[in-house]
């Protein structure tokens, strides 16, 4: 199934928004309804041409068929930038500037290989295509002349080692079909991002994802541990061994690397035995300091739960921790921040670390809520993609954005960026309700999550850019990192120049240009074109 083509995931999960919380947003946001009518995908008429019949032709013969090379229009579309609110608010208003020549389907690592030379041969650029839920410019690079290099018939899992607990994963395997997969030998991969239902396996590596479950099973690039990568020049292998001190560690070169140096055709990663149980609940504390500091005693001395987030008072009273019960509690009784703890393992281990978490989190000031919280959360987990499609179809403007940083700079961080996106999009005529819960812990700092609702306005997108400027600029000014899990894409790529300094991007640039001498890969990604 492919994901709805101007929105997020299922047409069959989109459901709009409850009369009640579309009364909130007019009184809350002077939210109103949008006229404009809906574009239909049938009625799609792309401008500009495919590529030529020459580099079609050699392009089907590197893939083994005609039929694995599209060129119709709603392929074309379906490939066209991922799945930001811009990317959205752009395709549902006609602009198809950024759409692909073609879309060619490769089964294995030689036809990539086929295929990059091919490119190279016809001036294509080339984009790597998983599951096409980038939020970050990942998909839109700065080359008129490109292909979608859709990965998906590369789904399989190619080996299991039970002994070792490692399984060889193909980039186009979806997070849910990899998870099947591995639980009928009785693993799990552990990585629950929000965009679990869609991404897939390339993809995590190649943006360095992280997901809600990090706290226990670690971040995506923890659990890679040996990758495949074909580039215009050949290809690399990384990942002989769990750990290497032979020279400096190329799979950290290549995760993150966003499809700039290559195209990931395999992934090694650790797995881990299907928990016995998994146990969720909530905890409410009076404030986000006393929460924040609630979450560092148990990253930093533990007993660390494998869920662990917690949200601020804005997003606690909206009640978007639980997204199937948004707006419906807007009393005293929401009020302070809710936290979610969540356990997985063995029954012994998990009931252990519950009595011994609850005592620190106790301690701290924190008062049980219940399984109830923990539950809906968990229920409702990767369910906000589909909350934001419905806030754009009543004129509402929904957007979220990343960061990390050590703790002592995290209330700093969480001021500086609030007020940034408060104060600019006031002044765009356009107040916002800011949001901003933990998202990821660590035992030196954490990963703060913001979710930003306003009022569309006359032009959304010339009032979202400068706000969204205005919180990078934030985020650098407050010690922060660009981006802890979205990734860079073309939207922070200007802000990653900054934060990773001159010498390092020229280093980076010399990688690029000895894997791609000619420029092919995902152009404008990550790294600047000039």
């Amino acid at each position: 199934m492919d994901m709805l083509w101007n929105g997020w995931g299922d047409p069959a999960k989109a459901a709009p928004l409850p009369d009640s919380v579309t009364g909130l947003l007019r009184d809350l946001l002077g939210v109103k309804p949008r006229t404009t009518p809906a574009l239909c995908l049938d009625d799609i008429r792309l401008p500009g041409t495919t590529a030529d019949p020459a580099a079609l032709k050699a392009l089907a013969e590197a893939v083994g068929g005609e039929e694995h090379v599209r060129t119709d229009s709603e392929s074309r579309v379906r490939h066209t930038r991922g799945k930001s609110t811009p990317d959205l608010l752009r395709i549902r208003a006609g602009d198809f500037s950024d759409v692909p020549r073609a879309v060619v389907l490769p089964a294995t690592h030689d036809e990539v290989l086929a295929v990059l030379r091919a490119c190279a041969a016809h001036g294509l650029a080339v984009v790597p295509f998983g599951g096409g839920t980038s939020v970050v410019g990942g998909l839109a690079p700065e080359r008129a002349a490109f292909i979608a290099l859709d990965l998906r018939r590369m789904n399989g899992l190619l080996d299991l080692d039970a002994v070792s607990r490692t399984a060889v994963l193909q980039p186009g395997l979806r997070a849910p079909e990899a998870e099947a997969l591995l639980a009928g030998h009785g693993f799990t991969l552990g990585h629950f991002p929000q965009s679990f239902e869609w991404a897939t396996i390339g993809g995590f590596a190649a943006a360095r994802s992280s997901g809600q479950a990090s706290a226990g099973y670690g971040r995506f690039d923890e659990m890679v541990l040996g990758l495949t990568l074909a580039t215009p020049e050949g290809t690399v292998e990384t990942g002989r061994a769990p750990r290497s001190a032979a020279g400096p560690d190329l799979r950290q070169l290549i995760l993150g690397s966003e499809g700039a140096f290559g195209v990931i055709t395999s992934v090694v990663v650790r797995i881990r035995p299907l928990p016995e149980v998994r146990v969720y609940e909530g905890w409410r504390f009076a404030s986000f300091e006393e929460g924040g500091a609630a979450l560092r005693r148990l990253a930093q001395d533990g007993p660390r739960p494998t869920v662990l987030r917690l949200s601020d008072e804005t997003e606690t009273l909206i009640g978007l921790a639980q997204p199937d019960a948004i707006g419906g509690d807007l009393s005293q009784s929401a009020a302070g921040c809710l936290a979610i703890t969540g356990y997985e393992g063995t029954a012994e281990d998990t009931a252990q670390r519950r009595e011994q978490a609850a005592a620190v989190l106790t301690a701290c000031g924190g008062t049980l809520v219940g399984a109830e919280p923990g539950e809906r959360w968990a229920h409702g987990r990767f369910s906000a993609p589909y909350l934001r499609d419905a806030l754009l179809d009543v004129g509402a403007f929904a957007e979220t954005l990343e960061t990390a940083a050590f703790w002592s700079r995290i209330p700093d961080l969480y001021t500086t960026v609030r007020t940034a996106l408060t104060e600019t999009l006031a002044e765009a005529g356009t107040p916002p309700l800011v949001m901003c819960h933990i998202s990821h812990v660590y035992e030196n700092g954490a990963s703060l999550y913001f979710t930003v609702v306003s009022a569309q306005g006359e032009d959304p997108l010339a009032h979202w850019t400068p706000a969204k400027h205005a919180a990078n600029e934030a985020v650098l000014a407050a010690g922060g990192t660009i981006s802890h899990h979205h990734g860079v894409g073309t939207d922070h790529r200007d802000w990653y120049v900054r934060e990773a300094g001159p010498l390092g991007i020229a280093a980076l640039r010399a990688v690029k240009d000895r894997l791609d001498p000619e420029g092919l890969l995902n152009p404008g990604v990550l790294l600047p074109t000039d």
